[in-house]
């Protein structure tokens, strides 16, 4: 079995991740804001398929499916995480390095915030240059339905959680609260759950090119970032000392796969 991406794509890929990250980082020293890392991420990946579709000449119904789908989900998150830190300044986990690295943290930023993302999106984008890039299978497989129903599935989880979580904190009334309703009666992080969903659809569509199997490492390390790192583990260390009532939540509900709540 051969790895589905030649030397020179990859080359290519990380170049591109290279000075998408590092303007990036020079608009943040200019803002002051290193979040843009944050809003960046999606769109980060829509590069990198893009690359990889005018550096080959892959199989054309799943190059098409894969743009769509990351698309899709790179635009929306965007702009979720765009209007949802508008007017708030810069993320508190940034701020709060900046305040203990002082006048370094502008060249600090660019290695412990920029780059680092930077080759964690690389390495978790590989399943979908080599599914933009592979010329064969011409026509879509078993994998790719399954890849898109998982990626409907995690999209329907994110979407909806977000949308769910924005509306309560718009209500007056629930500041302060815990929203327990809707999908997240189910998972204390449907969004986290979604993501992860998604990933593995991603991962599947790789699956039906020659060598793809190779590649799911990458929703691996994406559910072990979500569970472990950036996602549920930070979320939580934050929610038990800011949220009351998040304790007695925490113990009905599940942290991540959806289950009914317990008594």
């Amino acid at each position: 079995m051969h790895f589905p991406l030649s030397w020179p794509l990859l080359g290519t890929l990380a170049a591109a991740v290279w000075a998408y990250m590092t303007l990036l980082w020079l608009l943040s020293l200019r803002l002051r804001d290193a979040s843009l890392a944050d809003i960046a991420w999606g769109p980060g990946f829509l590069l990198v398929t893009l690359v990889a579709w005018l550096g080959s000449e892959g199989a054309e119904p799943r190059r098409l499916l894969v743009l769509v789908l990351v698309a899709t989900w790179a635009i929306r998150l965007a702009t979720y995480l765009l209007l949802r830190n508008w007017g708030r300044g810069e993320d508190p986990r940034y701020a709060k390095w900046r305040r203990e690295a002082g006048p370094s943290f502008g060249w600090r930023s660019y290695f412990k915030v920029f780059l680092l993302q930077g080759t964690i999106l690389l390495i978790v984008a590989l399943p979908l240059a080599a599914a933009v890039a592979a010329p064969h299978p011409s026509s879509l497989t078993a994998w790719d339905a399954l890849g898109l129903t998982l990626w409907l599935l995690g999209m329907y989880f994110e979407v909806v959680g977000d949308a769910q979580l924005m509306h309560f904190k718009r209500q007056p009334e629930h500041r302060g609260q815990l929203l327990t309703t809707g999908l997240w009666r189910y998972t204390r992080h449907p969004n986290y759950f979604g993501e992860a969903v998604l990933w593995w659809g991603y991962g599947a569509i790789a699956c039906a090119v020659p060598g793809g199997s190779w590649l799911l490492f990458s929703p691996l390390l994406m559910t072990f970032l979500l569970l472990k790192v950036s996602g549920v583990a930070m979320l939580e260390r934050s929610m038990k000392s800011e949220k009351p009532g998040y304790a007695a939540y925490l113990r009905r509900t599940n942290a991540f796969l959806p289950g009914p709540p317990k008594p």
